[in-house]
């Protein structure tokens, strides 16, 4: 436990007088205790980190936040060719694969690259997290942040496509749009708080991590319909439980293309497993950001 002590002295023509001020820092008594009113103090901390990130990730080139489009298309344009046109991949339900492509795209680029930073916000911070004090949530909760403005504009090219392809969004795709970016949101800061965690101790997770993204991806409905693991039901059940992504993705489809239906259950399923990885990824985050100071 650490006391911080301030001392401020107001005086007038009459009296003066000393006012203290007195804060104390102890370790949470629950490890799944989120103080959100420290949080809220912190608000600045917090704008300034993600302002930080934005910057640097466009600070000197030449065309600064279009990279946040290229990336995708340029990617989608790749394996439209790789799987599309030679390895004859379909999209399963009529949708022209480039937009059925491009929309699992976007919320997997969503979920890797905030798993991606959020693993390594407290190794790439450490001279912060040994100098200063600040609510260590902070750190990964910008790079969820963060990602989500990448996201929106990205998604730009996604409603010209529909505009291209002459497809218009089904309100139930609008409707759950909020849920199903909420749960990759849960879901790769549940994954992310643990791989922070781990990273500070074992540096192994900095090479694994993205060594296990690119192998999760092709177990993702991202360049294939969920539909053709149908002939393999024990493989669909797995990754439908173990893998929220795979869902969100799937639905997303379902209502922003309106070319196969939308699975409330599998919603249902996406969102449970989502929270559960985001408490024990809390839980471990929570138990451990003790030490990170003396390890980072």
């Amino acid at each position: 436990m650490i006391a911080l002590f301030e001392i401020s002295a107001n005086k007038n023509s009459n009296n003066m007088s000393v006012n203290r001020t007195i804060e104390t820092i102890e370790p949470p008594k629950r490890f799944l205790a989120v103080e959100w009113k420290e949080l809220w103090r912190y608000r600045d901390l917090f704008l300034v980190l993600a302002w930080r990130d934005i910057s640097i990730r466009y600070k000197q080139t030449v065309l600064g936040v279009a990279w946040a489009v290229i990336q995708p298309v340029v990617t989608m344009i790749i394996f439209t060719f790789i799987f599309n046109r030679m390895a004859n991949i379909q999209s399963g339900d009529g949708t022209p694969y480039p937009i059925f492509l491009y929309a699992g795209q976007l919320l997997w680029q969503y979920f890797s690259g905030t798993l991606t930073n959020a693993s390594n916000a407290m190794v790439a911070n450490a001279s912060l997290v040994q100098k200063v004090y600040f609510p260590r949530l902070i750190l990964p909760i910008t790079a969820a942040t963060t990602g989500l403005i990448d996201f929106a504009i990205a998604s730009l090219i996604l409603a010209g496509m529909m505009i291209y392809y002459g497809i218009m969004p089904g309100l139930i795709g609008l409707i759950t749009l909020p849920i199903l970016i909420f749960t990759a949101v849960l879901c790769s800061m549940g994954v992310g708080l643990l791989m922070a965690s781990l990273n500070v101790k074992y540096r192994d997770v900095r090479y694994a991590l993205p060594f296990a993204i690119n192998i999760l991806m092709y177990v993702t409905p991202v360049i294939y319909p969920v539909t053709m693991l149908n002939s393999h039901p024990w493989e669909k059940t797995a990754m439908t439980w173990l893998n929220p992504m795979s869902g969100v993705i799937s639905n997303a489809r379902a209502g922003l293309l309106g070319h196969s239906p939308f699975q409330w259950d599998i919603l249902g399923i996406s969102l449970l497993v989502s929270v559960i990885y985001f408490v024990i990824g809390l839980y471990y985050f929570r138990s451990t950001e003790r030490y990170f100071a003396d390890i980072a």
